[in-house]
């Protein structure tokens, strides 16, 4: 803590008359005599209580008509980290950033840092890279912000004492990502990635964020598992989504292979228990091992809708029934065919399935199907197959009651999430290595798996040696861009080459601690390179959420975005070569391109020259893009979250300690009207936004509805059939109030 200074009036005072000067565009004079009362009438308090006094003060006068008041108390609380990081490092609070070497030296020496940092970088490289950290960067933070990122990711000692300043931290992150590019140009990127993080035109995943440059912790954001129909695979599987969870990965696992409840096992009926208990396994894992204290582990487990398990699924979340098949604490995600939907639509039977049965009598596995067109394909060939087939067991449903408990779910818990595996599968570029069985914890990344095989275990020398198969373990990288930022000061074309090698070589940096999944991040490379801020974006440019245009935009916005990074992309593999699944990819083939409708008749991009490049040069990374949630790191860019339209204009942001009033970014007269409420948008022009925006992101995007808790489940199942008519990839949470709804001010401006 900082030391008591009860006669030290000069720095409050000087700090005042700052305050002065910067807002001047605010009366902060009622502020000014509150600090000066409190001088006289609490001599005792500390530095630092006298200044949290103030930004208390401070954030009274937060409100919509006053939205700058949080860069006064962004101000008032920087000043208590630049006090707080001098006092616990030595230095004068009066330079704000001291010595970057000393910094880097102490935290490595004590084993916050790892020793990377001065073994790759030389004093002379550390010491110019301290004189490009800019002070006045810090201004761009809201209190919100700030509070978000020095709480949960700038680095402190053991004991929570604050060093590391947030200029630093991005810093730190450049230099970690970069450190093992050529010498030649080494510093340059460094800087680079600087600009783009310190002006908040991008945002890192929270893993690299928060562990980036540090001894412990790993930088990938996404993980998914496919977990094989064995007691050694389930018991495998739970072993390394542990292992990833303490690490700070999210992790979606597809259970759709594992036999279902009755099933046989060994010859012997009804024996098998089904997928819950060990859902209930894994919801204990979750609950148990968290996320290095910052977060329990968060897990989302998916099945497919012929599945004989679906309806104890379905339950396994609501709060009411047997306490033996719940589990609270895991998401679920259903993967839908669209022969489900079709016959949801024309009220048909659905029929489902034990897929050990149908691996034993049929031959074949029925997961390992999709629907190559729509209408027509090889898992609706199939499936009929199975229901005609007399030697198989069945249970006939309507598929509208499905869907309802599927509605009544999602209403009551906000899940499951819907993953439309035959439209993923139609455009999955690297169809020639495997296919897409699920999604993860977000529903935004939808890449190749497989299940990870034990194949052999022998004794060697008195050691036992386990041999397997290994699987398509997914990872993903993830960084965002902030579209309300970067798209109005024209930089996406500097922006997303750096944005995308940051992303790759965070993919050879990274120690996964599951060897499949360090594998497959190999093989792939891949990465999800996403956005957030577009009602930011909309408002800014007067553009109304329900409009043709705001659809138009996210189609014209999305199409540039894409082809910036499958160009820096190709560029990355023409300096470093390309990945190992390019070869028979729809990359190197040019069906991607035709597939996305990519000729330059229709565009005004070179798409013909990009498709010809990319064929000659490769890819560097077989994924490239999707929009994740970015509720955290949007925050902390002072922007709204992913491609969501906000909650409201005013509201407070609770975290565990303490209440923080925010406005929407960029709040004033000319923006007010263009910030409708979620719950107040017509959801179907959310739909097609998406659509348009879906058609240029080669994986998905963390697509959330929102409703109001009276909606009718007519309405409800409108919304899903237009979300798969529209060709949606996935949708994730259905966002319903839990009260009545206040007046729109939007809807009556």
């Amino acid at each position: 803590m900082i030391e008591t200074k009860h006669t030290a009036k000069n720095w409050k005072a000087g700090m005042m008359d700052e305050l002065v000067k910067k807002f001047s565009n605010l009366d902060i004079k009622s502020l000014v005599a509150y600090g000066e009362n409190l001088l006289e009438q609490k001599p005792w308090l500390s530095d630092q209580e006298w200044v949290y006094q103030l930004i208390l003060e401070a954030l009274a006068y937060l409100d919509e008509n006053s939205p700058d008041w949080t860069y006064v108390a962004s101000a008032l609380y920087l000043e208590t980290l630049y006090q707080e990081a001098a006092l616990n490092r030595g230095s004068n609070a009066e330079l704000k950033y001291g010595d970057f070497k000393g910094l880097i030296e102490h935290l490595t020496s004590i084993g916050i840092y790892h020793s990377f940092l001065l073994d790759s970088y030389g004093s002379e490289e550390i010491i110019e890279l301290g004189r490009t950290i800019d002070p006045a960067k810090d201004q761009l933070f809201t209190y919100i912000g700030l509070r978000t990122l020095a709480d949960r990711y700038i680095a402190k000692d053991y004991e929570g004492r604050v060093f590391e300043l947030p200029q630093e931290r991005f810093m730190i992150i450049a230099m970690t990502l970069m450190r093992n590019e050529a010498k030649g140009q080494r510093i340059e990127l460094v800087k680079e990635a600087y600009w783009a993080l310190s002006n908040l035109y991008m945002t890192v995943a929270t893993p690299t964020l928060s562990n980036a440059g540090k001894s412990y912790g790993q930088l990938s954001s996404c993980f998914i598992d496919t977990v094989d129909d064995s007691l050694q695979g389930i018991f495998d599987s739970n072993t390394d989504i542990a292992n990833l969870s303490k690490n700070g990965g999210g992790i979606g696992v597809y259970l759709g292979k594992i036999r279902s409840r009755g099933s046989a096992i060994k010859g012997f009926n009804g024996a098998s228990s089904g997928v819950l208990p060990w859902m209930k396994q894994l919801n204990n894992t979750a609950v148990s091992v968290d996320q290095l204290g910052q977060r329990k582990g968060a897990i989302c487990a998916y099945l497919d809708i012929w599945h004989k398990d679906i309806y104890s699924f379905l339950d396994s979340k609501l709060n009411n029934g047997d306490e033996r098949y719940r589990t609270h604490d895991l998401f679920t995600g259903i993967c839908l065919p669209d022969l489900f939907m079709e016959q949801v639509e024309a009220r048909g039977s659905w029929y489902l399935f034990d897929p050990h049965e149908i691996r034993t009598v049929m031959g074949y596995s029925l997961e390992d199907f999709f629907d190559e067109k729509r209408g027509e394909g090889m898992f609706r060939e199939r499936y009929w197959e199975c229901v005609s087939n007399p030697n198989l067991t069945k249970e006939e449903v309507p598929a509208i009651e499905i869907m309802k408990r599927i509605l009544k779910s999602q209403l009551e818990t906000g899940g499951p999430f819907m993953f439309y595996r035959d439209e993923v599968n139609r455009h999955n570029p690297n169809s020639h290595l495997g296919m897409v069985y699920s999604s993860n914890l977000c529903t935004e990344i939808t890449q190749n798996q497989s299940p990870t095989i034990v194949t052999e275990q022998s004794t060697v020398d008195g050691k036992i040696i386990v041999n397997k198969q290994p699987g398509d373990f997914v990872v993903c990288n993830l960084s965002s861009i902030s579209l309300g930022k970067a798209v109005p000061e024209g930089i996406l074309e500097r922006l997303i080459p750096i944005q995308v090698r940051m992303l790759d070589n965070v993919i050879d940096l990274n120690t996964i601690p599951v060897l499949q999944a360090q594998l497959t991040n190999q093989k792939y490379r891949a990465v999800g390179l996403g956005t957030f801020g577009w009602h930011h974006l909309l408002a800014l440019k007067g553009v109304r959420w329900e409009s043709d245009e705001a659809v138009e935009l996210a189609d014209k916005l999305y199409e540039k975005i894409a082809f910036l990074t499958i160009q820096s992309s190709m560029e990355l593999a023409k300096e470093k070569g390309a990945c190992e699944a390019f070869a028979g990819s729809d990359w190197e083939s040019g069906r991607y391109f035709d597939n996305k409708g990519y000729t330059e008749g229709d565009s005004e991009l070179p798409w013909n020259q990009l498709k010809e490049a990319v064929a000659e040069n490769g890819i560097r990374n077989s994924y490239l893009m999707a929009v994740a949630p970015n509720s955290s790191t949007s925050l902390i860019a002072g922007s709204t979250a992913s491609i969501d339209p906000i909650f409201q204009k005013y509201y407070a942001e609770e975290k565990k300690d303490y209440k923080i009033p925010v406005t929407a970014p960029d709040l004033n007269a000319k923006t007010n009207w263009y910030y409708k409420s979620a719950y107040f948008i017509d959801q179907h022009w959310s739909i097609k936004q998406q659509a348009a925006r879906q058609k240029h992101v080669d994986q998905s995007v963390s697509f959330n509805m929102y409703v109001p808790n009276t909606i009718q489940a007519k309405e409800l199942l409108n919304l899903h059939l237009d979300a798969w008519k529209s060709r949606l990839k996935t949708t994730y949470y259905l966002r319903s109030t839990s009260s009545d709804l206040v007046d729109c001010e939007s809807c009556s401006s």
